[in-house]
């Protein structure tokens, strides 16, 4: 069979759930060889469809064939006895077993009930001399990165024979770095002419790695593209219908920052943070995670915090909501120093964080959307020790209709949200606190571009309403667009502090590779740490 034809065509596959019609006569083939890319919003099936492929749902009509021959996917267990194999973005790990024998865990080698760990151990190193990755086949998965148990799960699936393999946004806890060594990997699976379907929101990454282009939206497909033929923008118009330049608020920005121009009230610092230090790393306690970080928020201003992995963000908003434990530093809210040492007493200054990982930190997925978004204003909610469950729903149904939250009901559990739907949720329960300041952590992360687009409108209109909102972001796209000023982050110290308009890709990320000893290069420009700490937008 040469490498140019279909492996795995699916014909005119529908699925129906109660009240949604989750595909409708979907077409999809992938060759030999080839990394097929399949993007869309969520809702528009992707994960139905991959579903259906995996064998974890049956389809209500339609035809898959294999290497022309038509099949019918029983289960999970069958699809990975056909070669389909998928990589969810929780991988399906046993932390506390090695590298090898979570590879080939069930099928270890040796007779009856005993064990050849010299094979087991010579078959891994094998495998993963095929991926050309370096891995001691006998550490402890949980002892291991993010990136590198990604790779044992490529291992596990390469030990079944896989032809077939589906990578369900693989990229979205990994580094720039991290990203590159996973692309080598996908390209010498490609190499040995094993299919790639690579399901992603991030289209820059899409387009670098993929043949072709498959797009699904409302559960129809609309289309595929060759690499050549594709761009974001017309990526970004095929799943959503609109231009990408109306996702960003570029005007709205605009005038947000003439209107505090004009009125000294609602320019006034809201936030100061001094000297925020914290030393100690899980891997290194005497490193320093945040050194001598200093900046201040305003009133309506939306102050992104740019930075490479690594940077210190994500450590230096957690030490001002409470979420960690500083060792130096001092926070003041409307001018006042306070204390803050939990997540509560930064509830109770009026501050709401919504942390980088939704599912881990920010939200009870087994409970109801009303419960999720009600859980931090109980306090306000209940009397006499019980909920009063009228006022609840009332203003949780507010809620969800102004952040247009779609779900079937309010006692949907969280869980069966999609990802923009469920991000919603985490805003709105800061929201219901009124908060006066916002701290959200990659709040696009993970999220199709048409949730993204609400999510920018909605935090448009909450600094207008003069809402100070910290936004971290690891998309410079999206910092330079948002933000009223930037502030550069690198080895967890503040490097600069840019307003909007003199902001650029190549300064930003300047100011976010300096590093340590090299602050002579922020000097040159006359932008000393201590001008840049107190610099007026």
């Amino acid at each position: 069979m040469m490498d140019d034809e279909v492996l795995l065509r699916m014909e005119n596959v529908s699925k129906a759930f109660p009240g949604v019609q989750a595909l409708d006569r979907v077409n999809l083939e992938v060759r030999r060889g080839e990394i097929l890319g399949l993007v869309g919003e969520n809702g528009a099936g992707k994960s139905t469809l991959m579903k259906i492929l995996s064998g974890a749902y049956p389809m209500d009509s339609g035809q898959i064939y294999l290497e022309g021959q038509p099949i019918t996917i029983k289960d999970p267990h069958h699809a990975l006895a056909l070669g389909i194999s998928v990589i969810y973005q929780e991988f399906n790990l046993m932390p506390n077993l090695t590298v090898m024998e979570n590879i080939f865990v069930g099928r270890y080698p040796g007779p009856s009930i005993f064990v050849d760990y010299r094979q087991l151990r010579r078959q891994t190193e094998e495998l993963l001399a095929r991926l050309g990755v370096r891995l001691p086949p006998t550490a402890i998965v949980r002892d291991l990165s993010v990136a590198e148990q990604q790779m044992v799960e490529i291992a596990k699936a390469l030990s079944m024979q896989v032809r077939v393999i589906i990578m369900d946004e693989p990229t979205s806890a990994l580094s720039g770095a991290e990203v590159q060594v996973l692309f080598q990997i996908i390209r010498e699976l490609k190499r040995q002419g094993i299919a790639v379907i690579f399901i992603s929101h991030r289209l820059q990454e899409v387009l670098s790695i993929c043949d072709r282009i498959m797009v699904l939206r409302d559960g129809r497909n609309v289309g595929t593209l060759t690499a050549a033929e594709a761009t974001e923008d017309r990526l970004v118009s095929m799943m959503v219908g609109r231009s990408r330049d109306e996702f960003f608020h570029k005007e709205h920005r605009k005038s947000r920052v003439g209107m505090h121009a004009g009125d000294g009230r609602q320019n006034d610092v809201v936030l100061e943070v001094r000297g925020l230090t914290r030393r100690g790393s899980k891997f290194d306690p005497s490193a320093i995670v945040v050194q001598d970080v200093s900046f201040d928020l305003r009133r309506g201003e939306i102050l992104g915090l740019a930075g490479l992995v690594g940077a210190g963000r994500t450590e230096t908003v957690r030490l001002i909501v409470g979420a960690d434990k500083r060792d130096a530093g001092e926070i003041y809210v409307d001018g006042v120093l306070v204390d803050i040492q939990s997540p509560l007493d930064a509830i109770r200054h009026g501050i709401g964080y919504v942390p980088e990982d939704r599912k881990e930190q920010g939200l009870i997925l087994n409970q109801a959307l009303h419960a999720n978004i009600s859980l931090p204003s109980l306090d306000r909610l209940t009397r006499f020790g019980f909920v009063a469950q009228a006022k609840e729903r009332q203003l949780v149904r507010q809620f969800v209709h102004q952040l247009q939250i779609r779900t079937p009901s309010l006692d949907q559990v969280v869980w069966n949200l999609s990802g923009g739907n469920q991000q919603k949720v985490v805003i709105a329960k800061w929201l219901m606190l009124r908060p006066r300041i916002l701290v959200m952590d990659e709040p696009t992360r993970g999220i199709d571009v048409g949730a993204k687009a609400e999510i920018y409108a909605l935090m448009d209109e909450l600094a207008r309403s003069g809402v100070g909102i910290i936004m971290v972001s690891s998309e410079l796209p999206e910092l330079l667009a948002m933000s009223d000023r930037i502030v550069c982050m690198a080895e967890g110290r503040v490097t600069a502090i840019l307003d909007a308009s003199e902001a650029t890709p190549e300064l930003v990320m300047r100011y976010c590779t300096i590093q340590r000893g090299s602050l002579p290069v922020a000097a040159e420009q006359g932008r000393t740490l201590a001008h840049l700490a107190t610099k007026e937008p």
